[in-house]
Order: structure tokens, then C-alpha cells, then sequence
């Protein structure tokens, strides 16, 4: 069984306040970006255990500890399942805030339900997600989502970006999440982010902002002049995706965006 482990970004993204847990809780509408997406393979074997093979973009963790690898043995301490072979060509750039790893271990989740029959109600598959990190329930939806608590929450958020182009640039620095959240100042806002959300996209720059941005863009002048470069090619809104440090334009006339093709291979029609 193959599967498209696609990424997504985040429109908006609030931080409201610090937990007692050590988490904070925040407010994001996640976006499925369908063109962008690693391919999972994920078969049955005569053997026991898990064969594991990673191709493409090389990914800075230990086999063993890649999150396939995670969420199999979730499914096996959980349900049995046992022998499999599984094969991530890897293409979404990791580090960057555009949940490709959450995605590939969802897209083990759900491999594992359907090779063993589990036939799991979505609600189980998201809390076993959830197990293994704050988006990766997301991709079992894969739907717009408004999403609060550590990002693990959601309900679904009709939201139309049709004829709009997608353009994702990756800079050559990381930012971890621990720098990421080190560095945040929790607030509040006055106007909700689903009310901002639902103002037109021409519109959002202004109101839709990302908290992870002001110390972020500080500490990496290349992701912020990523993002000015976005604007500066027209595009309706730029916005930094999660944590960083990939940055995204929405573009509302095409040519616009396509004339950034010699910068970044990540431009999709939505």
C-alpha cells in the first residue's frame, strides 16, 4: 500500500497562553497543500517486526527513531500488528514547520488500519495521533481544521482558496521547536483568529499573523527577507508555516508566482 503523506500550512497561528503541563495552548487553521507530499509504502511480510528503509531527502534522526518507525510500534503495543515493510521517500522539507514527519506517521496509522482490518472510528485513530505529536492528528482528517489545545483539537473549517497559487519557500537555515517556543510571548488577541480567518484573503496580512514570527524572523534575517520577498512578488498574504522556517505566499494572479520559479520548486494551483 502506498500513500501520499502530504504537508500542510498553518493560516494564522496564535499563541494564547503557557499551561501548567509546560505546553502552551494556541489557535491555527491547518491547510492540507496536497501537490507537496512524501510517499509512504507500507506492506505486509512473512517475518516479525518492522523493516524500515528511508530514500530522498536525507532526515536528521536515527533510523530507529524516525517517526514510521514510532508509529508502528504504537500499532503493535496497541493492536498486534506485526511484519511490515516500510518505505518513506522523503520530500517534504523537514524542519520547517510544514508537519511532513506528522504526516508520514499518520499516514502509518492509517496504512496499519487498513493491512490489519482494524477498521478503527476516527476518533481512535485521532488519539493514537495524538501520541505521536501535536499535528499529526490533523492529516487524519486532512481537511481545513481550526485547531486549539497543543494543536490536537480540531474542528473542521470550510474555508475556499480555490484559483489561488501556493508558493512555498524553504530557506537553507532551521529553526527547533524548542528555539521556536523559547523565544514566544503568549497574548490574547482582541478579534479571534476564526473571525479574522473569514475576512478575503486581500485582507489578512494586516489581521492574520503568526506569534512565532517577531523573534524568529529576529534570530533568521533569511526567513523574514523569504517571507518580504513573497510580498514583494505580490503576493496576497506571506505568512512563516508553524514554527518556520518555511514561508508561504497565497498569489491571486498565477504569472505572479510563477515568476519565482528560479527560487523555489513549491508552487502550486490550489
Amino acid at each position: 500500500m502506498i500513500l501520499r503523506a502530504n504537508c500542510k500550512i498553518n493560516l494564522g497561528l496564535d499563541i494564547l497562553r503557557r499551561r501548567a503541563d509546560g505546553y502552551h495552548d494556541l489557535e491555527t487553521v491547518m491547510f492540507p497543500v496536497r501537490g507537496l507530499y512524501d510517499e509512504v509504502e507500507v506492506v505486509r511480510t512473512a517475518g516479525a517486526g518492522v523493516d524500515f528503509r528511508a530514500e530522498g531527502l536525507a532526515v536528521d534522526c536515527e533510523p530507529g527513531q524516525n517517526i514510521c518507525i514510532k508509529a508502528f510500534r504504537l500499532m503493535h503495543d496497541r493492536y498486534g500488528v506485526d511484519g511490515v515493510a516500510i518505505r518513506l521517500d522523503k520530500r517534504v522539507p523537514f524542519g520547517a514547520g510544514l508537519g511532513g514527519g506528522s504526516s508520514d506517521g499518520t499516514a502509518v496509522l492509517l496504512a496499519l488500519d487498513r493491512l490489519f482490518d482494524l477498521h478503527l472510528p476516527e476518533a481512535e485513530l485521532i488519539a493514537r495521533a495524538a501520541e505521536l505529536g501535536s499535528d499529526t492528528p490533523f492529516f487524519v482528517r486532512n481537511t481545513p481544521q481550526f485547531c486549539t489545545g497543543r494543536g490536537e483539537i480540531m474542528s473542521p473549517f470550510p474555508l475556499d482558496l480555490a484559483g489561488l497559487t501556493l508558493v512555498i519557500v524553504k530557506p537553507d537555515e532551521g529553526v527547533s521547536t524548542r528555539e521556536a517556543y523559547a523565544g514566544v510571548r503568549p497574548r490574547v488577541p482582541s478579534t479571534p483568529l476564526a473571525e479574522r480567518l473569514r475576512r478575503p484573503v486581500a485582507e489578512w496580512q494586516e489581521v492574520v499573523t503568526n506569534d512565532f514570527e517577531p523573534h524568529i524572523f529576529a534570530a533568521h534575517p533569511a526567513i523574514r527577507a523569504s517571507k518580504r520577498n513573497l510580498l514583494d512578488a505580490g503576493a496576497l498574504y506571506a505568512s512563516m508555516s508553524g514554527s518556520g522556517s518555511a514561508v508561504f505566499g497565497l498569489f491571486g494572479r498565477p504569472e505572479k508566482a510563477e515568476s519565482l520559479r528560479s527560487q523555489t520548486p513549491f508552487i502550486f494551483s490550489l
